[in-house]
């Protein structure tokens, strides 16, 4: 038998299930089961006894249980009827709870140990299956478990997958998912249960009636980190012997999928209680074995691999080896391996201390031991006993499939090549791995055959109970049999749209609880770059470019949500002709993001990227491909419109312009419809080089307006001096929490934005939370492409002229062009065309994108002191005022 979850991290799982750190490596299971809940006051033993269940958040009497179990249907249907449970909720809990296991005085660690003390665990086993817990609750394990199964952290989105089709799918809960967990593996039925969990199901457990409530009062504690009780309303634990018939089959028959462990007599018991058409996901019995070559088996060093293999877990790992076959059919080879074997797991036995085999386990032994013995007298056997009786080496030269007694009793084949298929193929539902020792060049061969004839898992001679993350277990991914693919195919009316969720009233997942971080303090979030792998230009804080780091899954996860966006503004990948005109180079994020963007939407592109001083080179590109269709700044699509007037005037054929970083006036906006023909002007997306994609516009939403990533974002509104919400209607600051970020963390992170929520509802339909930009806060800010710093203009005025009155920006635009004025102190300046050259030489990206490229026009305006805007509760001077987005 098996289960399929480990007790210590990095050893092969037992049978049956996707991910190594999510299994176990017990053997022999028949039933056992899970939940949490802390804050109880009850003794373990008084626990037990006095309300041995876990109902949805509540410890319940048997009494109270029998009495619920009866409406169950209805509780799972109220649950599934209400809005799903996201699978980030489930990885911060459990990231949370990982936390907790990991620290060895936690209170909630202490209480589970003593729950498996009571279960006589071994201490040294008890600690090892909580550490191994620690690692697969983890957030970076759960988000791969759920990529590499479901192909995305957020699967039950109902989304397009092809925008040529308005076509969506999502991966949908089974329902109503009951689990018979094995008994002799604490972690399998919680761990089972949180699958269940990620992959959107209501969960009830069939504890062992061995449990001392380790598995309830895990999953309790799991629920406990989930503030919203969202988690808590999906689980229920019953602990029961499997002599409770009655209760087994009311637990199991309003279930719509069954997960069971166990041999194939107690998962045909599971079986005769389902319901027609309910699923059973049976991690049932599997057998493991080594195959070695003759290059291999003379081998010292893979002799003492396979041995470690074995002594490992004592076999208790479906993965653990149970035969070494050899690829031989000489009797004579056999019986060689076997004395040379042997020894070496004499040697490497002797390192560990084996567990004590129980009595019926003894008996198993002993018997198979004695017939080996008593058949090699027909020359059909060789047995090799450690004097202590410690491990058993059983030879055999019949080449037949067969399960030893465990404990390091290992029997020893031949089976040539060329009857794998012959013998194995008759057994190949029980087949999991095969640690293969052989020369490079049959690695392959062998491999091929040993697959084809049922094996799950090969790899080399002393890895066997490894594994890596992702790993499917016994040929499937746990989280697809727990879930099913639906599809909503839709008509015209749709082809806007990406996602039907957000029709239906999507929500934001809650902040973290951590202290904003401003935009200074954006290098504290770089503490840990080891899963970084490609970097983008940030703007800074101290006029020093910073980079803002990604994941290749981050990058994708974003240019996903970018497409989505693009597609609500009003892009038609169907028929829109795109020249991509965003700046490219020196780690500029804008150009190469939007390629992707538009790859992922299967959009024609003409990638040209920005061309400073070329605008009749890219005005003639424009014509001669018939582009209809901008995305590029507005500073350098005013230029390109007012250079290459005459051309793109005659060609009338640009049709929308999509545009990221700045934004376009009024007035610009009906010159460029006026005199050019353009239908469409929204924006790109909203975002950062620092913290990604953060909101879309609609075909109703007005400038400045977008609606909320909230699959990848959470977006808080805080008063502009005190880290609390703003009150309705009002301004505040922008903090936005990036979910999966893995390259570099993003919680609370302050973008440097002013804004408020939009209450009202949206007249495209979506219901995701809509808000409006009121402009840049803080120091940094954005200006003809290049992010400038309001302290270097600060800076310079003291360096050039000893200036030390007030300084403030001011960012607007006209028809043609953006202007950048620096109001200074009237009388403590020189004469403003001097002041305005000291600027441009002393500060290169402002002369970069004033006097070289032309994108900014830059003025010096000597003030008096009231002309300065200031801020209406503090009175506060307002470093830079952006005129740019509310004209």
């Amino acid at each position: 038998m098996h289960a399929r979850y480990p007790l210590v991290p990095g050893a092969r799982p037992g049978r049956g299930q996707p991910q190594p750190e999510l299994r176990h490596r017990r053997r022999r299971t028949t039933e056992g089961h899970l939940v949490t809940a802390t804050g109880a006051q009850f003794s373990a033993t008084q626990q037990v006894s006095a309300t041995p269940h876990y109902w949805q958040g509540e410890w319940v009497t048997d009494e109270e249980a029998s009495l619920r179990l009866d409406a169950l249907d209805r509780y799972a249907g109220e649950v599934l009827a209400a809005a799903p449970l996201r699978p980030l909720q489930v990885v911060r809990a459990g990231d949370r709870l990982a936390t907790r296991l990991s620290t060895s005085d936690d209170p909630v660690r202490s209480r589970l140990a003593e729950r498996l003390r009571s279960q006589e665990v071994p201490d040294a086993e008890a600690q090892s299956t909580l550490d191994g817990l620690a690692v697969a609750l983890g957030r970076e394990k759960l988000e791969r478990k759920l990529v590499r199964e479901l192909g995305g952290t957020d699967p039950a989105r109902m989304a397009r997958f092809d925008y040529d089709l308005t076509v969506f799918e999502a991966w949908a809960p089974v329902g109503l998912l009951a689990h018979v967990a094995p008994g002799n593996a604490p972690a399998a039925g919680a761990l089972s249960v949180l699958e269940g969990l990620l992959s959107g199901n209501v969960n009830i457990v069939k504890a062992s009636g061995g449990d001392a409530l380790f598995t309830a009062d895990l999953l309790a504690a799991l629920a406990d980190e989930d503030p919203s009780g969202e988690i808590a309303r999906r689980i229920m634990v019953l602990r029961y012997s499997s002599a409770r018939t009655d209760w087994l089959e009311r637990m199991c028959g309003p279930a719509d999928a069954v997960a069971a462990w166990g041999g194939e007599e107690a998962l045909a018991g599971v079986a005769g209680v389902l319901r027609p058409g309910c699923r059973l996901v049976d991690w049932g019995p599997k057998l493991s074995f080594a195959y070695l070559t003759a290059d291999a088996w003379s081998d010292a060093e893979v002799l003492s691999s396979v041995a470690a293999d074995v002594c490992a877990l004592d076999q208790q790992a479906c993965s653990s080896p149970q035969v070494i076959y050899l690829d031989t059919a000489e009797e004579s080879e056999v019986f060689a391996f076997a004395r040379r074997f042997a020894a070496a797991l004499d040697e490497v036995s002797a390192r560990t201390r084996p567990r004590t085999p129980g009595d019926a386990e003894w008996a198993e032994i002993t018997n198979t031991v004695l017939v080996t013995e008593l058949e090699s007298h027909l020359g059909l056997t060789g047995t090799h006993v450690a004097a202590d009786l410690s491990w058993r080496v059983l030879a055999d030269t019949r080449p037949a499939l067969r399960a030893s007694p465990l404990h390091r009793t290992v029997w020893v084949k031949p089976l040539p090549r060329k009857d794998i298929s012959t013998y194995l193929r008759p057994m190949r539902r029980y087949l999991q791995t095969v640690g293969l020792g052989a020369r490079r060049g049959d690695i392959a061969v062998l491999s091929r055959a040993l697959v084809g004839a049922g094996v799950q898992r090969v790899t080399v001679a002393g890895a066997m109970l490894g594994s890596y993350d992702g790993e499917p277990h016994d040929g499937v991914y746990a989280l697809q049999r727990y879930s099913r693919r639906v599809d909503v195919q839709l008509d015209e009316r749709f082809a806007g749209d990406s996602c039907l969720d957000d029709l239906t009233g999507t929500g934001q997942l809650p902040a973290p609880d951590v202290p904003v971080t401003g935009k200074a303090g954006f290098g504290d979030l770089q503490e840990d770059l080891s899963r970084a792998e490609v970097f983008f230009r940030s703007g800074g804080t101290t006029g020093e470019p910073k980079l803002s780091a990604f994941s290749w899954a981050d990058y994708d996860e974003h240019m996903h949500c970018g497409a989505e966006g693009l597609l609500a503004a009003g892009l038609d990948p169907r028929t829109d002709r795109t020249m991509n005109l965003f700046f490219g180079g020196q780690l500029y994020g804008g150009f190469v993001s939007f390629f992707s963007v538009l790859e992922r939407l299967g959009a024609v592109q003409f990638p040209m990227a920005g061309q400073q001083n070329a605008h009749a080179l890219v005005a003639k590109s424009i014509v001669d491909n018939r582009v209809d269709t901008l995305l590029g700044m507005p500073s350098y699509l005013l230029r390109l419109f007012a250079e290459a007037g005459p051309v793109l005037r005659e060609y009338g054929g640009v049709r929308k312009i999509f545009y990221g970083g700045e934004h376009f006036s009024e007035s610009q906006r009906r010159m460029l419809a006026e005199e050019f023909g353009v239908e469409v002007i929204r924006s790109a997306a909203y975002g950062s080089v620092d913290a990604g994609p953060l909101g879309y516009q609609c075909a109703q939403s007005a400038p400045g307006e977008h609606h909320l990533f909230t699959g990848v974002q959470t977006l808080e509104i805080l008063d502009q001096e005190l880290d609390r919400p703003v009150a309705a209607g009002e301004a505040g600051r922008l903090v936005f929490t990036s979910h999966t970020r893995r390259g570099q963390r993003l919680e609370r992170y302050e973008i440097g934005d002013l804004g408020r929520w939009l209450d009202d509802e949206c007249g495209c339909g979506r219901r995701t939370p809509r808000f409006t930009l009121l402009g840049r806060s803080g120091d940094v800010f954005r200006s003809g492409g290049h992010f400038l710093n309001y302290r270097r203009f600060v800076a310079v005025a003291g360096e050039a002229f000893d200036y030390s009155g007030e300084v403030q920006i001011v960012l607007d635009t006209d028809d043609t062009q953006e202007s950048l004025t620096v109001r200074l102190e009237e009388g403590r300046v020189p004469e403003p065309e001097h002041a305005e050259e000291e600027f441009l030489r002393r500060y290169p990206e402002l002369a970069i994108t004033a006097r070289r490229d032309r994108l900014v026009r830059l003025r010096v305006r000597p003030s008096p002191p009231e002309a300065f805007e200031r801020t209406t509760a503090s009175g506060k001077l307002v470093a830079v005022v952006d005129r740019r987005v509310t004209r």
